[in-house]
């Protein structure tokens, strides 16, 4: 099969297509054939060698952690899916190295779910990681109906999620992005603030007392602490922008995991019209260095996709 990956860390020009064994399916497992899959941060850093020594150079990596495609082939004791089912699903790349840049992937039942109906394989392969991250920070973050949480980067693609799923949850949101998204973010419930230099000021001149959580899903760092109140909650996506925690705030790192069941909720939501997948470009396999070269210019609303 053909898969995309690389033998050394580097720019993109290390990303190249190969032929790779087909993978078998083994106890609880599924093989899918890959319909559409995306870039994501972490592919980004894997590929660049940021992980350190998490990851050890090659022989050879494919990237990925996305998918939706439809179940080829099911293995021993792997209940619920059968051959040409459409899912979604996520591989947890860091433990598993099972990459979606693929035309063939094996991933474990409880790491699935049946694909939102009548929605687009490209359009669906945006929800698992960035909806996972999202629902997994508000856990998190532990906030009551009627709280109020602020997040950065809201019309990003974990941001926008997180925006949808807090107000499902009954939480008052305010999001901060630029000044291009302030329809988007107004039109997923939320409050819209520009964002500035000085978010702190602002947040606190809409929310004096300071709001309750925040989600620094753009990644701004301990700076932006300041905007939680005394005993707040504190949530960021990446470890070096997780400051050290003060005046009894919570201070977390969401680390995305695959969860199948709660998958499923959230291709409900989809369905329900809660959710919005945005799909921002796509790619073919022979075009991801391409794609990745697009997503690190930066400004992307929504996932770039990539298909065999």
């Amino acid at each position: 099969m053909r898969a995309v990956g690389f033998t050394s860390f580097g720019d993109p020009g290390v990303l190249a297509v190969a032929d790779t064994p087909l993978p078998q399916p083994e106890e609880g497992q599924v093989r899918i054939r890959v319909q559409a899959t995306t870039v994501n941060p972490a592919d980004v850093a894997a590929r660049s060698g940021a992980f350190g020594p998490m990851l050890p150079t090659g022989p050879r990596y494919v990237l990925g952690w996305d998918v939706a495609g439809t179940v080829d082939a099911v293995g021993p004791a792997a209940s619920g899916f059968a051959p040409g089912d459409r899912i979604v699903g996520m591989s947890d790349w860091l433990t598993t190295k099972r990459g979606t840049y693929a035309e063939f992937v094996v991933l474990d039942t409880a790491a699935i779910a049946p694909a939102p109906a009548g929605v687009d394989p490209v359009e669906a392969a945006t929800l698992p990681v960035n909806a996972l991250t999202a629902d997994q920070a508000l856990d998190l973050l532990g906030l009551t109906q009627g709280q109020t949480l602020a997040v950065t980067g809201a019309a990003g693609a974990v941001g926008g999620y997180a925006v949808e799923l807090a107000r499902h949850r009954g939480l008052d949101v305010i999001g901060i992005g630029s000044a291009q998204d302030e329809a988007f973010i107004s039109g997923l419930g939320a409050t819209f603030l520009p964002r500035s230099d000085d978010p702190v000021s602002a947040l606190r001149a809409i929310a004096p007392e300071g709001v309750n959580g925040l989600l620094d899903a753009a990644v701004i760092g301990p700076q932006v602490l300041a905007a939680v109140r005394d005993g707040g909650a504190f949530v960021s996506v990446m470890p070096p922008a997780t400051p050290p925690a003060e005046r009894g705030i919570r201070v977390e790192t969401v680390f995305v995991h695959s969860d199948g069941a709660r998958l499923r909720d959230l291709v409900a939501l989809v369905e329900q019209g809660l959710l919005t997948l945005r799909a921002a470009g796509t790619f073919t396999f022979d075009q991801a260095a391409e794609a990745h070269e697009l997503f690190a210019k930066g400004g992307v609303r929504g996932r770039l996709i990539l298909v065999p």
